[in-house]
């Protein structure tokens, strides 16, 4: 039951650790993400 307990907790973790490397690094407005002069919005 211990090791249940210890891979939720760890799951829960990687998942919120990886919402924030996502959100702040990868993600970016529409307007930054397709700036060429070809594209209109």
């Amino acid at each position: 039951m211990k090791a249940f307990i210890a891979a939720v907790i760890f799951a829960v973790v990687a998942a919120f650790g990886a919402s924030l490397v996502l959100n702040d690094f990868f993600q970016k407005p529409v307007e930054t993400a397709y700036s060429t002069g070809s594209v209109r919005l």
